[in-house]
């Protein structure tokens, strides 16, 4: 919900539901802006179609559009302040994240908690169609647990940065190559997936970095990760690690991005574009602290660059069901300003971006609505509000009025609204009564005091009505007590 009363109201059904098919009577709608019906000029010739947000050709690199998410929500998102997922909402949420289409669930760790390792186990039998994934740490005791659960791949991680070695495992860069060596050679002899991956990565030493990634790339590890574990690292620090590494290393590369400035979508897109292949993203974006990539946001990000890979590879549709759902879960609002879902993403308010939305909706939009199963909205009942936009609601209530006549309501419904925002009834109490006034001859363009005149009158006959109905259901006045008489 939008949070001042000048702001968009709070129920859709306030605001006026925009065709996505185009309109009768304006120029077609196109696709990114260009006119035109089907792809095809007037003068026959195809539309040379050119998108600017895609890679560029020449970024051989480049995996925007070659890329897998690694759902984070019920291993990254239990460190959420308010997370506590029961076995079923998990299974819930695993199902949902299914249905989307991720490719990888990642689960917390089975040696956390003997639930821990029982939901690992519940949601491993489900027979999903994502491969299921546990995180652990780089210990041979987890690794034991991890493999005996039925999961399709194992995410080993230890830290690298001096401040994790001095105060959290207090393990020396040798220890850890030798431990890590052990365990991704015991994972994979039981034939799952493996992925290695240092913490702190962007506050580590590049050398040690480099140096025990190419060691467990030649032992066969499926991937390596990087993890901006305290969200420090910017794009162009990000672009530079992922691109280092791409160049040592033969194995797929994933990333996980912590938000705590903010960073997490622009460093995980930046990651595809330096060669990464692999995102870790979860619902909403919850984690510890402030989280990580959110998964719609990325999305967002993502079906900008390539459209109809995203569509092709996700149901985009259920998005918003799951963030419902994990949201209840973690007792949350989905964000006003949340991409796709957020109440706010497709309701445009401005004059001049409803004039414009109307006649072609890439004017101001970048993603397309119908395609995450949502609709766009105009506002009208406010200040801002132009002539354009109270048009189309004046032919969605079928009154016939002329482009005059509109832009004179218009200036009521703004006079109005510079007292207070107005509701969708009562914008459309104000175009009915106008609409009546000038189909009766009691009402022209400019005659502001017969239009008040009018409305006040509406207004009286509808209070007297409401009061006549208060008056038929009031119950019966109760008769008074029989009191028996003395014997």
């Amino acid at each position: 919900m939008c949070p001042t009363a000048d702001t968009v109201p709070t129920d859709p059904a306030q605001m006026v539901a925009v065709d996505t098919s185009g309109r009768v009577g304006r120029a077609p709608t196109a696709v990114n802006g260009v006119q035109g019906q089907n792809g095809v000029h007037a003068n026959g010739k195809p539309h040379a179609k050119h998108n600017p947000y895609a890679p560029r050709a020449s970024d051989f690199l480049n995996n925007v559009s070659n890329f897998s998410i690694i759902e984070s929500t019920l291993r990254e998102g239990e460190q959420f302040a308010n997370a506590f997922f029961d076995t079923k909402t998990k299974i819930a949420i695993a199902k949902a994240l299914d249905a989307f289409g991720v490719e990888y669930i990642e689960l917390t760790s089975p040696a956390a908690s003997e639930q821990s390792r029982l939901d690992c186990e519940a949601i491993c039998k489900l027979g999903l169609r994502t491969k299921i994934l546990t995180h652990i740490r780089c210990h041979m005791d987890d690794a034991r647990i991890a493999v005996e659960t039925g999961v399709n791949g194992v995410d080993v991680v230890i830290g690298t940065s001096s401040f994790l070695r001095e105060f959290s495992h207090g393990k020396d860069m040798t220890y850890i190559t030798k431990t890590a060596i052990e365990v991704i050679e015991f994972v994979k002899s039981k034939g799952i997936e493996v992925r290695f991956s240092t913490e702190d990565s962007f506050r580590s030493d590049l050398v040690d970095l480099l140096s025990i990634y190419q060691t467990v790339d030649k032992i066969g590890v499926n991937r390596v990760g990087i993890a901006d574990t305290v969200g420090c690292a910017n794009p162009r620090q990000v672009y530079d690690l992922v691109r280092t590494l791409r160049g040592v290393v033969h194995c797929d590369i994933e990333i996980h991005l912590h938000n705590d400035t903010g960073m997490a979508i622009a460093n995980a897109y930046t990651a595809l574009e330096a060669g990464a292949t692999h995102i870790d993203t979860s619902v909403l974006g919850i984690g510890e602290r402030v989280g990580i990539t959110p998964l719609g946001g990325l999305v967002a990000c993502l079906y900008a660059a390539n459209p109809e890979y995203v569509k092709a590879k996700y149901n985009l549709p259920m998005l918003r069901e799951i963030e419902n759902l994990v949201a209840e879960a973690v007792e949350v609002n989905v964000p006003f300003m949340n991409p796709i879902t957020g109440y706010c993403a497709f309701t445009h308010k401005a004059g001049i971006h409803a004039k414009a939305i109307l006649n072609n909706p890439s004017t101001y939009e970048i993603l397309k609505p119908e395609d995450f199963g949502l609709t766009r909205y105009v506002a009208i009942g406010h200040r801002l509000t132009g002539w354009n936009a109270v048009k189309s609601r004046v032919e969605q209530l079928s009154l016939t009025l002329t482009d005059d006549q509109i832009k004179d309501v218009t200036a009521k419904i703004k006079e109005l609204a510079d007292v207070r925002t107005q509701s969708l009834d009562d914008v459309d109490t104000v175009l009915r009564v106008y609409h009546s006034g000038i189909q009766s001859g009691k009402l022209a363009v400019g005659q502001k005091e017969a239009l008040d005149r009018l409305l006040r009158e509406h207004r009286e006959n509808s209070m007297s009505r409401e009061r006549s109905e208060e008056n038929l259901n009031a119950p019966a006045p109760a008769s008074a007590p029989v009191v028996p008489a003395p014997a």
